[in-house]
């Protein structure tokens, strides 16, 4: 705002009949909702902030404020159930909620004790709706939560909204360190329980200054935009920090299909656009790629990215794909190249700011065309918080990845597997004895093994093999129905689109689950 001023672009809702908020917009109202925490709500420097809804203005508010009254966000996806949100609320201690009114029924469901929810409606600025009114409803605590705060019904006026409208917009932010943490990211192990992933301050400007920078290379005229949640830190990066960090704009999509997401890009004059693999390759496959042309930089991360898949791209619109991997755990892409660097079907070279080597299984290097454990150091790292899986992620000042590579002579890196059983789909990390606990709840499954099998489309797709109770039929209504049920107990993604009905599932002598015997009978 200094150096550009407070009335240029920033935030683009989804709607383009709605008004777009300029930086002084989100200055004002990250000010005012800091306010409300600091002043109506009780936070103290420190205090863990659960931030719940789909991306728009608000939500980047929310977050900006979170971090102004020296706060941790701790923002979570739309699609997460109850269940889901209560193990978070465990891990992070979280003890207060900013919701988007239309996502607060899980977040009640969810039961987490002491957990105070405030809603917030998407829309207009603050200050740009009356002042709430003395003696309505402002917050709800747990499930029995009633009222403005919680419910969201229609008609009935966000608390969050109605507070931050009553406040200054020169909230003095607190003094936080550098070295003070910022943000917990929560990422899915193999054992299907979360990771609290913890970053610094100094950790969000490092990534805008690495990859970003160097990389991406934003100037104040792009336009982003992307698919990917601002829970994910890929999207954070990629729709926030990044062109924030630049004087860009960026255009917030809630959702879009993937030839949607091409109209909004042509429509908006989007320059820079970050999703998946899988909608770059459906936007061509819906005739879409006219709609591309005017992409300076498109962005590719979340799973590997093809080389019949950039040559595809490239061949129909004239532009190149950046690919890159990064991690929840280090925040934001570490390998990656642009431009004539670019090798299709590699992921690249380390990001300026970032080393990277290939290593055996006791951590030495490994010749160059040699299969590895890809381990990388750089500005940011991995940081669990009260995690025993620390201590395998990170080693001698290594993070490894837990995904296997080659480094050739030239010094590119190149995509051999995931070293660990994590499925992969549609730039989604999904863990497969999350999803085998909830078809284990079912009165007629007795066993199950799910693991991640290829797919064309989506790179992955989750298969379930199950062994039914003695009585029950196996069959196509029997899929769906477990199909179902994994939808409505956990996150609609990671249901297995795949059901196989199999005698028994191959284990150790020790009764453990060979799940790379389940990858085997698939193919």
């Amino acid at each position: 705002i200094a150096t550009r001023g407070a009335d240029r672009p920033c935030l683009l809702p989804q709607d383009p009949a709605e008004p777009t908020w300029s930086y002084g917009d989100l200055s004002a109202a990250a000010s005012q909702i800091a306010a409300v925490l600091s002043e109506d709500l009780g936070l103290v420097p420190g205090n863990r902030v659960l931030l719940r809804g789909p991306n728009n203005p608000w939500l980047v508010a929310c977050w900006f404020g979170v971090l102004m009254a020296g706060g941790v966000a701790v923002t979570t996806m739309p699609l997460l159930r109850a269940a889901e949100l209560a193990t978070i609320c465990e891990i992070a201690q979280v003890g207060l909620a900013l919701c988007d009114d239309r996502f607060t029924a899980e977040l009640d469901a969810a039961q987490v004790p002491g957990l105070r929810v405030v809603a917030y409606r998407s829309g207009p600025v603050p200050g740009s709706e009356p002042a709430q009114a003395a003696g309505e409803p402002t917050a709800s605590t747990g499930a029995a939560s009633t009222g403005a705060a919680s419910t969201g019904a229609a008609g009935e006026q966000a608390a969050l909204n109605q507070l931050a409208a009553r406040k200054p917009t020169d909230f003095a932010p607190v003094q936080t360190a550098a070295d003070d943490v910022a943000l917990i990211a929560f990422t899915s192990g193999t054992t299907g329980r979360p990771k609290a992933a913890m970053h610094f301050h100094r950790d969000v400007l490092a990534i805008a200054d690495t990859f970003s920078a160097h990389i991406v290379q934003p100037t104040a005229d792009d336009i982003f935009t992307g698919t990917p949640p601002l829970a994910f830190t890929f999207g954070l990066g990629a729709l926030v920090i990044f062109p924030i960090r630049a004087g860009a704009a960026t255009l917030l999509i809630e959702r879009a299909t993937p030839a949607e997401l091409a109209d909004h890009i042509a429509a908006r004059g989007v320059t820079v656009c970050s999703t998946a693999p899988t909608a770059f390759r459906a936007m061509l496959a819906a005739g879409k790629a006219d709609k591309l042309r005017g992409l300076r930089r498109p962005v590719s991360a979340g799973e590997t990215l093809p080389g019949s898949v950039w040559h595809a791209f490239y061949d129909a619109t004239g532009v190149k794909i950046i690919d890159g991997i990064g991690s929840t755990e280090l925040l934001h892409i570490f390998i990656s190249a642009a431009d004539d660097q670019i090798r299709p079907g590699s992921t690249g070279l380390p990001v300026p700011g970032y080393r990277a080597m290939i290593a055996d299984d006791d951590g030495n290097p490994v010749p160059d065309g040699e299969p590895g454990r890809l381990a990388v150091k750089g500005p940011t790292g991995c940081r669990y918080l009260a995690d025993p899986r620390q201590r395998s992620y990170v080693s001698d000042g290594w993070n490894f990845t837990g995904d296997t590579y080659i480094r050739d002579a030239d010094g590119y890196f190149w995509f051999q597997a995931r070293s660990d059983d994590m499925i992969i789909s549609s730039g989604y990390n999904i863990a497969g004895p999350e999803i085998e606990e909830v078809l284990l709840g079912h009165p007629d499954v007795a066993e199950c093994g799910v693991v991640g099998v290829p797919d064309e489309s989506r790179g992955q797709i989750v298969k379930a093999f199950v062994v039914l109770a003695d009585g029950a039929a196996a069959g196509p209504e029997k899929a769906a129905e477990l199909q179902e049920l994994v939808k409505q107990k956990i996150a609609p993604y990671k249901y297995p689109r795949a059901v196989e009905f199999v005698p028994s599932l191959p284990r150790t002598n020790t009764g453990k689950l060979q799940r790379f015997r389940l990858r085997e009978l698939s193919g």
